[in-house]
């Protein structure tokens, strides 16, 4: 997820002011920095992205983190973050943490006590809640990353197709290679059922979204399927023939058969069945 921030710095930007109604500074220009905060004597300390707006200088730095879990030690590590962008930089700094369910995020809003009279950070908690609902293409393709996120948040509610929609719409005007990387992401995260019909807006040929990426990424993952298809019919074969000519196949051979894909491999595993005295005999050569 944080690869969304890294390939469009300014989206910090758009969930501070969208969310959180935050006034960002103009700025020209958003850039990633280094997320080594690393101090000394060497204490490692690494943030999942740092991203800084200039306008002529640093206006604004923002420490950038996705939370998946409670993690007890960014109680401590965060503040540190938080004063090193803002050291380096020599501008306010905020600490924006993206949660991936309700749980995590009400855990990461709650307020750091610093111990000093009137310092207690508050981090600004982006969770899918508060993820702004984006159904129309023309800001979808606008950021395509926070429609992203809003289809990993929104994708899998009612009224989620017209998200869904909106995000194919705007991978179709992206470049191939990044297009199929936020689709397989969403893919992957969206629940079950989202997912399923995440496929089937990619594979439907009646919408007049469709695009050519769509088609070929889905004609990619049939592909695919198809491969794998016949690898693990392969495998079986070998496995089959093994056994019925009573050669002992032990755990480790058949986790090795069949968990390679190469089918040229297979193919010459399957010849080598045939004669094999032993299971290793397979695997000489």
């Amino acid at each position: 997820m944080i690869l969304l921030f890294k390939n469009r710095p300014e989206l910090a930007a758009k969930l501070l002011a969208g969310p959180f109604g935050m006034k960002v500074p103009e700025y020209h220009e958003a850039r990633i920095e280094s997320g080594d905060l690393t101090q000394c004597p060497p204490v490692e300390y690494q943030a999942d992205a740092v991203v800084t707006f200039s306008n002529g200088k640093p206006v604004l730095t923002v420490v950038v983190e996705v939370q998946r879990a409670v993690d007890h030690g960014k109680r401590w590590s965060w503040p540190v973050y938080l004063a090193a962008v803002r050291a380096r930089a020599r501008c306010p700094a905020i600490l924006l943490v993206v949660c991936t369910d309700a749980r995590t995020a009400r855990w990461c809003a709650e307020p750091i006590e610093m111990g000093h009279p009137g310092w207690r950070l508050a981090p600004m908690v982006v969770s899918p809640e508060v993820v702004p609902v984006v159904t129309d293409p023309t800001e979808a393709i606008r950021v395509p990353e926070l429609a992203v996120l809003s289809a990993l948040a929104h994708g899998g509610d009612v009224g989620g197709q017209r998200v869904l929609e909106a995000l194919l719409t705007a991978l179709s005007t992206l470049e191939e290679g990044q297009a199929k990387l936020y689709a397989d992401f969403v893919m992957m995260k969206l629940p079950e059922a989202a997912s399923k019909q995440w496929e089937v807006l990619m594979a439907a040929g009646t919408y007049e979204y469709q695009s050519d990426f769509a088609r070929k990424y889905f004609a990619e993952g049939k592909q695919e399927g198809i491969d794998e298809g016949i690898a693990a019919g392969k495998a079986d074969a070998i496995v089959m023939i093994l056994s019925g000519r009573s050669i002992v196949v032990t755990q480790e051979a058949r986790s090795r058969i069949e968990s390679c894909t190469d089918v040229a491999q297979l193919d010459e595993w399957l010849q080598r069945a045939l004669t094999a005295v032993t299971v290793e005999d397979l695997f000489l050569g």
